[in-house]
């Protein structure tokens, strides 16, 4: 009797274990939170992208259907305009985002920062950088971009003091509000709803140089 029960025990351990796997894999909302930023398991090249719901600067819902694309897609994701790494990453972008448009391509940024202050909370010279870019900045403030993508993790509490250290603009943001961090990516789907390529990095001060990024949109571009 007890053999049977542990043995039943191990069946559905199993069987939970690999639900997780899939969600995870196949970007289902209901994948688990990683405890780090290392132990996110991200999707990857070859799986299929997955649908979410984000808002626009305006507060708008912004749907992100893999199955209806009109042009190959590129996602990248930063933490938030609270964080200077993410801020360097954006103006360097300007020397590229021209070029991947020309391909044929979109560009989302992804961010972590509620609509209200996707630009506000962005250091000036970013702005200043960005300005004029034909792109789409959209808010993640629930997070379920990043946790369909496999991502997401629990920021650590050091994270959230230093973010409500920045002012009253940042008090009560979706960071503090869940918890919840991306780690920074970059993920380009193709017209098929497939991800073509992905780069995912748990240290948030290495980014994909502008040069990779626009050679991999050369791929997808040629590819589609």
């Amino acid at each position: 009797m007890i053999r049977s029960l542990i043995t039943m025990a191990l069946a559905i351990t199993l069987a939970l274990s690999l639900v997780y796997s899939s969600a995870i894999r196949h970007g289902h909302a209901d994948a688990p939170i990683a405890a780090t930023a290392e132990q996110v398991q991200p999707l990857e090249a070859g799986d299929s992208a997955p649908r979410f719901i984000v808002e626009t600067v305006e507060s708008r819902v912004f749907d992100f259907d893999p199955l209806n694309l009109d042009k190959p897609v590129m996602i990248l994701v930063f933490r938030g305009g609270w964080c200077p790494y993410c801020n360097m990453y954006l103006s360097d972008m300007r020397h590229v985002i021209p070029d991947i448009q020309e391909l044929g391509i979109d560009v989302l940024f992804l961010s972590g920062d509620r609509p209200e202050l996707l630009y506000e909370s962005l250091e000036n010279q970013a702005r200043e950088d960005i300005e004029g870019l034909d792109y789409t900045i959209l808010s993640d403030a629930d997070a379920q971009a990043a946790i369909a993508l496999g991502i997401a993790f629990k920021a650590t509490q050091g994270t959230v003091d230093y973010v409500n250290k920045k002012g009253d603009g940042y008090r009560k943001s979706s960071m503090e509000r869940h918890g919840i961090l991306p780690v920074p990516a970059v993920f380009a789907i193709g017209k098929d709803g497939m991800i073509a390529y992905a780069y995912v990095n748990a240290d948030y001060k290495v980014r994909l140089p502008a040069d990779d990024l626009l050679e991999a949109a050369r791929m997808i571009a040629a590819a589609d």
